[in-house]
C-alpha cells in the first residue's frame, strides 16, 4: 500500500507525496538511525546516515579527526539537534528511553555547589525516588565501584580520576537503558584509566547495559568493544563495523591475544585508508 501525505504550500493542497518508510533494524537492534542529516555552516557532516546499534553490546566509535564522532553520540543522545532523520530506541522515542551520559570534561559535568554524593544521586531525585530508594542505590554503587574516597566532599576537592568515577556513577545511578561515553579516559592518568576500564566492564557484565563509547585511542576502542564502528571523513559514512569477541573480563593479557592484535591491525588499516582518501 502506498503511504501518502498532503502538503500545503501557500494554500493549494498537493497530495500523493511519498512518505519515507522507516525500516527497522535486524533482531537484537537497540538504536535504529535512519536518514540522519546534519549540516554545519552549509556543509554536510552527516547526510542520509543509517546505522543499527545492537542491544547489550559495547560499541566503540573511531574515525578521522573532524568526522563527528562526539557529534554522532550527542545527536543520538539528544544533546545536539539534527536537521532531519529518525532515531528510535527499541522502537521508542528518546523521551521514553532512560539514557546515561558520561562527559569528557568531568570538571564541568559535575555541579560544583553540590557535594559529590548529591551529584550522584541527582538523577534519582529528579525521578522522584524516595530517600530509602536513593540511599539503597547509593550503597549499591559505592560497593560496585569500591569507593574509598569521601563522597561528602565537593567535586573540586577530588582528584580527576575520582571526579570521573563519580560522573560514571551518576550516569549509572538510574539504571539507564543506554550509556553514552564521550572520551571518558582522555583526561585521566594510566592508573585511573585501567581502573575505570575494569569497572565499566564489571558494570556491563552485571547489567548488559548498551554502551556507545567515543575514543581517540584505538587500543582502548578495541579493548572495550564488542563492535568497533569505523567512520569515514566527512560527509561521514560507516567505513566498516568490526566484531571483536574475546571473552570478558578482558585484562592486560588480552592486549597480546591473536584476536585482539588482528582486530586492532585491521581497524588501523581501515582508519589509514579513510584518512588517505
Amino acid at each position: 500500500m502506498k503511504v501518502t501525505q498532503d502538503i500545503v504550500i501557500n494554500g493549494p493542497v498537493y497530495a500523493d507525496v511519498p512518505k519515507p518508510v522507516f525500516k527497522p533494524g535486524p533482531a537484537g537492534t537497540h538504536i535504529t538511525i535512519r536518514g540522519l542529516t546534519k549540516y554545519f555552516a552549509g556543509w554536510p557532516l552527516y547526510e542520509n546516515f543509517d546505522l543499527d546499534i545492537p542491544k547489550h553490546k559495547i560499541v566503540s566509535v573511531f574515525g578521522p579527526n573532524g568526522c563527528g564522532k562526539s557529534t554522532l553520540i550527542n545527536m543520538i543522545a539528544g544533546l545536539v539537534p539534527i536537521d532531519s532523520g529518525e532515531i528510535l530506541f527499541d522502537g521508542k522515542q528518546r523521551k521514553d528511553t532512560k539514557i546515561g551520559y558520561v562527559f569528557q570534561n568531568y570538571r564541568e559535568a559535575m555541579f560544583p555547589w553540590m557535594r559529590t554524593i548529591d551529584n550522584i544521586a541527582y538523577p534519582l531525585k529528579l525521578e522522584g525516588r524516595s530517600k530509602a530508594e536513593v540511599d539503597r542505590r547509593m550503597e549499591e554503587l559505592v560497593a560496585s565501584f569500591d569507593v574509598k574516597f569521601d563522597l561528602k566532599r565537593f567535586p573540586y576537592e577530588l582528584s580527576g580520576g575520582q571526579q570521573q568515577t563519580a560522573s560514571i556513577m551518576r550516569a549509572l545511578a538510574p539504571n539507564p537503558e543506554v550509556l553514552f561515553l564521550d572520551e571518558p579516559f582522555s583526561a585521566l592518568d594510566f592508573e585511573m584509566t585501567l581502573f575505570i576500564r575494569e569497572k565499566l566492564q564489571e558494570v556491563f557484565m552485571q547489567t548488559g547495559t548498551t554502551m556507545l563509547l567515543v575514543s581517540h585511542d584505538l587500543e582502548e576502542a578495541v579493548y572495550l568493544a564488542d563492535e568497533v564502528l569505523l567512520l569515514t571523513k566527512r560527509p561521514t559514512r560507516v567505513a566498516e563495523i568490526l566484531r571483536y569477541g574475546d571473552a570478558r573480563p578482558r585484562t592486560v593479557e588480552t592486549l597480546s591475544t591473536e584476536s585482539f592484535v588482528a582486530t586492532k591491525k585491521l581497524s588501523l588499516d581501515i582508519f589509514q585508508r579513510e584518512v588517505r582518501r
